[in-house]
């Protein structure tokens, strides 16, 4: 719902929805009800979506496919952040969803882009249930060996149906 650079920065909350209008185009355009919805989008770098998505994506759509996981069809959001992958899961009906997204460029590097994955995508759920891989280029996670952990976490995520926080609960000790 972000019309330029400076809505974007300013309005945060406008980045992480669609209008209705995107919603009607994503169901006409769209495959409805895949398994695995990808997104991608700038976030606040476009240079880690240039430099790292050209690398991970043809090993994320292959592992996938090797996983006899459905794809639906990819989507690039202009001035995206994370939480748009909720609004475009839940209008697609996905049952996963996974955005690739650049990250603020800090101190090391520019080209810093992060996959935030989510199963069972709805408009407000909390941020404990995203998975995310972060840190992916070269001087971090190289695109292709964060390809292949994506597959791995979007594979168990399909299977157990479940993400973030929950994933993992079975794995964890907590203290009180």
């Amino acid at each position: 719902m972000v019309r330029d650079k400076e809505e974007f920065l300013a309005n945060p909350d406008r980045g992480r929805e669609i209008s209705e209008e995107t919603a009607d185009r994503l169901r006409e355009e769209c495959e409805v009800g895949p398994q695995v919805q990808l997104i991608v989008a700038d976030g606040l770098s476009s240079t880690a979506v240039e430099r790292n998505v050209p690398e991970l994506l043809p090993v994320l759509l292959d592992g996938l496919a090797d996983r006899d996981l459905r794809v639906g069809t990819p989507v690039f959001v202009e001035y995206g952040r994370v939480d748009a992958m909720d609004a475009i899961g839940e209008e697609l009906d996905a049952d996963c969803c996974v955005i690739l997204i650049g990250e603020r460029p800090g101190l090391a590097s520019a080209e810093s882009l992060s996959a935030y994955s989510v199963y069972g995508p709805e408009r407000g759920g909390p941020t404990a249930k995203k998975s995310v891989i972060s840190n992916i280029h070269e001087g971090g996670l190289p695109p292709i060996e964060a390809g292949a952990q994506l597959v791995g976490l979007i594979a168990e995520m399909c299977e157990r149906e479940r993400s973030g926080i929950d994933l993992r609960e079975d794995d964890r000790e907590f203290v009180a």
